[in-house]
Order: structure tokens, then sequence, then C-alpha cells
């Protein structure tokens, strides 16, 4: 199949694709959204070109008031994480008291592709864990076309209870459609995804399986935190440990403490296998399978809880990779986005209106952010250097006012967030570099550009990051 054709009527990872076309991100926008895309688009330009000013006027005061909302949701969130944290915390001795003999069998799926690099320390850390090896299987998912990693899996001298297994060469060439396969391969009661450069706290396993004891049956996903192991080691892995610190220590506990829909991690997440298996596990034509998926079990009346467990990551230390890499994750809530607001009104009944307010800030507008971002700062500039009449046009006094707000206070929310989640990681030597994360938040905005352009011409191919350049001496 090429990613224009006609997929396959019987593949096990096209689940999601055959048995939930309407959860399936395989088109991106429907009929009817291109009908509404496109009446919206014809409407903004008749506006433009009968009352230009009045249009832009109109349009600005939307998004300066959009900003002012999505900033203080986003403060709230964070605030109700520190006021109400909602981690599932599993003490030592709750860890120590579980017998291996009534431990839940447990699968690791890893996705490798062009891995080869850091094959053996993958191996030894998962080797690592402390879960009994009777109760525990790693399932390698090895791409058919990767040779290279395939002969360093057959060098490496596995555990008994690894076994590599080989996904078939076909399109879409996803990391969910490779774990979907593992999935199929899987009756274990527990499932984790790890990615290739990961490495779990030994014990994670142990306090996932006492979390999810402690928590509802309606429980289908434990979250565990992610963070990176190279934190120090150029300028852009110190901004991106202050956003992943953000992200997964104070932004998903107050999502969760709100009853909201999660987006997931791409990695760390432990499910309960038969539901996964259930809702036809992941859409392997997302290039944010995590995201989606933390989508669809809310909408399904699953939830998602965090547990105090870090699962330390590589920091993508390369400029162009992170850009590459920032692009896919935007492409994918894009994505996301569009999949699940195809019946709107559904979404509404399915989330509620708390968890649709939700989805729409975290998944569409924090897209809609990276995407105004740049617009705003340079209008700001250019007003300063010219003075020109037909900025100010654009900022009657009130909304003069809001955008003046969205500057100073929405600037201030985001930074302060950063500097917040590398006090809370106590990462003190960060927080200068956090308040600088406006030229990070610019990054960003070059990566959303580019994933929105790769939606239109290439909705599912997934950008590879590369893994195994982390300094050593940076490390902890």
């Amino acid at each position: 199949m090429t990613e224009e054709g006609s997929p396959p009527d019987h593949d096990p990872a096209l689940r999601v694709l055959h048995e939930r076309p309407e959860e399936c991100a395989y088109r991106s926008l429907t009929r009817r959204q291109q009908v509404v895309l496109a009446g919206l688009a014809i409407i903004l330009i008749t506006a433009l070109v009968w009352r230009p000013i009045s249009a832009l006027v109109v349009l600005n005061a939307i998004l300066i008031v959009f900003y002012l909302v999505h900033s203080t949701y986003k403060f709230y969130l964070v605030w109700l994480s520190l006021d109400q944290p909602l981690i599932v915390e599993a003490s030592p001795e709750e860890v120590a008291a579980l017998r291996d003999e009534d431990l839940p069998s447990y699968t690791i799926l890893v996705p490798l592709y062009r891995e080869a690099r850091v094959l053996p320390a993958l191996v030894e850390g998962l080797a690592r864990l402390d879960y009994p090896a009777d109760r525990m299987q790693v399932i390698l998912l090895l791409e058919e076309d990767d040779a290279e990693t395939r002969q360093a899996c057959e060098q490496t001298d596995l555990p008994a209870n690894f076994r590599s297994l080989v996904v078939p060469h076909s399109q879409p060439k996803t990391k969910p459609k490779a774990c979907n396969y593992g999935l199929e391969a899987s009756d274990s009661d527990l499932i984790v995804i790890y990615d290739a450069e990961d490495r779990p706290e030994p014990d994670q396993l142990k306090k996932a399986v006492v979390t999810f004891a402690k928590a509802s049956p309606q429980t289908a996903c434990v979250q565990a935190k992610l963070n990176y192991y190279n934190q120090r080691q150029n300028l852009l892995t110190r901004w991106f440990t202050a956003e992943y610190s953000v992200w997964f220590d104070l932004f998903l506990p107050g999502l969760t403490a709100s009853g909201a829909p999660i987006p997931l991690g791409g990695t760390s997440n432990h499910f309960r296998t038969p539901v996964l298996k259930e809702l036809g596990g992941w859409d392997p034509f997302n290039v944010t399978e995590d995201c989606d998926l933390g989508v669809r079990l809310h909408k399904h009346g699953f939830r998602t809880i965090m547990t105090d467990s870090t699962t330390w990551e590589e920091a993508n230390g390369r400029l162009f990779s992170w850009l590459r890499q920032r692009s896919r994750w935007v492409k994918g809530y894009l994505q996301t986005y569009l999949v699940h607001m195809r019946h709107p009104g559904k979404l509404l009944r399915q989330l509620g209106l708390a968890g649709f307010f939700s989805f729409q800030m975290t998944i569409g507008g924090s897209v809609l952010c990276f995407v105004i971002n740049p617009i705003y700062w340079l209008l700001t500039a250019l007003w300063i250097a010219t003075q020109a009449q037909i900025i100010s046009a654009l900022f009657p006094p009130v909304i003069y006012a809001l955008g003046a707000l969205c500057l100073v206070a929405g600037n201030f929310v985001f930074v302060y967030l950063a500097v917040a989640g590398c006090m809370t990681r106590r990462y003190y030597d960060l927080v200068k570099y956090a308040v600088f994360s406006p030229i990070y938040w610019l990054l960003m905005s070059l990566g959303a550009y580019r994933g929105i352009a790769q939606l239109l011409l290439q909705p599912h191919y997934w950008e590879k990051t590369d893994h195994g350049f982390a300094l050593p001496e940076v490390e902890p």
C-alpha cells in the first residue's frame, strides 16, 4: 500500500481504521469539515475585501480573547496541580509488600527503527526493572527494512524473557502501527510502551501495579512522568527539560485533577491490555497516537491517572532534528483535533462541557498559540519601529488594553510556568534559562508551521527522532 492507496482489509494493525473509522486519522478531513472550512474561508475573504480594517479588528479581538482564555486556563491547571495534586503515590512499603506470585503479567513493547546505536543500553536498562522475569515479557518491535537494528538484535545476548517481532514493511510506517503488532501478540494483563532511549525507574512496573490497585475499575491507563537525563547538554536541552517539567509535573496532574481528557505522553503509559484491545489499539495513521488514545479512552468512559515514577529520556539536542520532532507532534495534535471534532455535538456529549472546553484548549488551542505567537510579536516589533497607523487601527482602545494584557500577563504566565517546572524538579540552575523561554517558543512556532504544511502534503509521514547523541559526561 502506498500512502495514497487503499489499506489492506485484514491487517490486525489497522483495526481502528476498520472497526472505528470515525476515530481514525486515515482521512485528515471529512467532506463535511472541508465544506465548513471552505465556508469560513469564503466568509473571511469576503469580509476582508468588503471591510478589511473592520474584519481584521474583529479577527484580532477574537484571537486576543482566545489567548487570554488559553493562558488563564493553563495557569489554572498548574495552580490546581499544586493545590490538589492527583498523582497516586506508591510507597516503598506498598511496593515491597507485593508478592511475585500475585503480580499481574506484563508486556513491554519497544518499537525500534534505526536504533542499533542504543540497543545495548536499552536491553541493560530494561533488564534492571524490578519485576519477576516469568511475569514480564519484553517485545522488541523491529521493522522489516531495518537490517542494521535487526542484525544488532541478533548479535545481542538477550535475556530469556526478551523476544523480537518483525513488523512487515507497509504503509503507514509509524510507531503506532508497530505497537499494534505487539498488542496483537500479547495476552498479558498489563502492557506498557517504552522508547528506545528510555530509562524507567527500576520499580516503575510495581508502582503501576499498586496504582491500578488503588484506582477505580474505569482507570485504563497509568501515566508515568517523563524527563531528561541530558538536561544540561546544551541550551536547547535545557529549554526542552523546562517544557517537559511543566507538562508532566504540573500540567498533566492539573488535567487529571480537573477530570479532563489526558493527552498521553509517547512512552511510559501503562494500560489494562483488555481495554486497549477493546478500543482497537493505537491509530496507526496518527503521528501522535498517544495524544489521540488519551482522548479516545476518555470518550469511551475510561480514565487516566498519574503515578509518581519517572522515565528518563534523551532530550533532542540537535536543532534540525528537534524541529522535525516538533513538527510531527504539531501535525499529530492537528490530526487528533480534526478526527475528534468530526461531530462536535457528539464530542460535547461524550466529554461533557468541561472536558470539551479542555479539549479545545489543550489540543486545538495549543497549536493555535504556536501559529499566532510570531504574528503578534512581528506586529509589536513593527509598531515599535514604525508607529504605523495601519497597526494602530487594528487595536482600538479596548482591544489595545486586552492586547497589552496578553503581552505582559500572558507572557509572564508562560515564563512563570517554565520557572515553576524547573523549581518543581529542583533544577534550580535551569531557572535562568527558563526566563528566556520566549526564544524557545519561536522555535516551537517554526515547528508548528512545518507541521501544518506536512499535514497537507504528508499526513501520515513519521519523521524519525534519532537517539544516542547525548553527551556521556552530562548523563547522571
